[in-house]
């Protein structure tokens, strides 16, 4: 795995150094401020903040300061969607105005409830509107402005190099790939080679994206596409310390914090419900944290009974949640390995 050894390297996104070139993809209601924080920990080198809604961040509705405050790691990277010029703009110097050291242009989400609205994905449709929403982003901040994208929208407009090529004109520092068509969303093989027309039309870092948990997968994308980095997404439902993890094979060093033994791995479980609780307040911390939950007994306490399931994902009381979790896992569940995580 030669090509895997170059993802241990620094990379310079517009100025702001990143420490390795294996990076956490923000993923929206996923990759809040306790999860990028355990990400990083374990040595991603770049994390994202959930998606935000420029619209709402401009009009100051709740929620929005949780996802765009600064969590206290080296690099604070924002990402805004949004189909209006002026709101991506106060949008960007909202998220500026916490410190953030990159903007991040989301123009690949397939979600409906945004495409609808005609941002994510849908301003592949019209590059002239998501120039116009580059522009402004650029305009109205001095730190790194970048793009994550997919391919296009569907097979007969696989239109990204265009819009990286543009994007880069407008003045953006890196462009992110996904390896899939919206219309796609995430069914089949995301398409690694077709993310090597994208990298052949900038002269900017380009970052591949899509299906990719091993270290072996990291080496192919890389080998596929010519990227200079890659993403990580879905890979860590239930493992945060994927991207490090593979950062650090490529650096030959061992990834940090990853907890091997079952009380570490109870231990570990424990205190990521905790923090979500601190940073939502019990009531929406509760229900934020179920998928985390559940994703960390599917990885990880595949054999759970239904009824030990259910007691950790409807009870309304931390402290019965918490019993359970240090049953389940201080009593001999096992992490899974990364080849099989992937």
């Amino acid at each position: 795995m030669a090509e895997l050894t170059t993802l241990a390297s620094p990379l310079d996104v517009g100025g702001v150094k990143i420490r390795n070139r294996v990076f956490l993809a923000p993923m929206s209601g996923i990759t809040d401020e306790p999860f990028r924080q355990r990400a990083y920990g374990h040595g991603a080198g770049l994390v994202v903040s959930e998606m935000v809604a420029s619209g709402e961040l401009a009009k100051g509705r709740a929620g929005c300061d949780l996802r765009i405050r600064h969590s206290g790691l080296p690099v604070h990277m924002v990402q805004l969607a949004g189909r209006e010029a002026v709101h991506m703009a106060e949008g960007a110097r909202i998220a500026a105005g916490e410190s953030a050291d990159i903007i991040d242009i989301n123009m690949g989400c397939p979600a409906k409830k945004v495409t609808g609205g005609y941002a994510g994905s849908a301003l592949m449709r019209d590059l002239d509107h998501a120039l116009s929403l580059i522009e402004a982003v650029v305009g109205a901040v001095s730190v790194p402005v970048t793009v994550k994208m997919r391919l296009g929208w569907d097979e007969s407009a696989l239109n990204a190099p265009m819009l990286a090529r543009r994007a880069e004109q407008a003045g953006v520092s890196m462009v992110t790939v996904h390896g899939r068509t919206r219309c796609q969303f995430y069914q089949g093989k995301a398409d690694w080679r077709a993310i090597a027309r994208v990298k052949q039309a900038v002269s900017i870092p380009v970052v591949a994206n899509g299906d990719v948990g091993s270290p072996e997968e990291a080496a192919t994308i890389l080998e596929q596409s010519g990227a200079d980095a890659v993403m990580i997404g879905r890979a860590h439902y239930g493992a945060p310390w994927i991207a490090g993890s593979i950062a650090s094979i490529a650096g030959g060093v061992s990834a940090p914090g990853i907890p091997h033994a079952p009380q570490a791995l109870a231990d570990y479980v424990v205190s990521h419900y905790e923090d979500m609780l601190s940073l939502y307040g019990a009531e929406s911390g509760l229900r934020q944290a179920r998928k985390h939950l559940g994703w960390y007994l599917d990885r990880h306490a595949s054999d759970v009974s239904a009824e030990q399931r259910k007691a950790i994902l409807t009870s309304f009381k931390p402290g019965e949640v918490v019993a359970e979790l240090c049953r389940v896992f201080a009593d001999g569940a096992q992490p899974t390995s990364l080849r099989s995580a992937a």
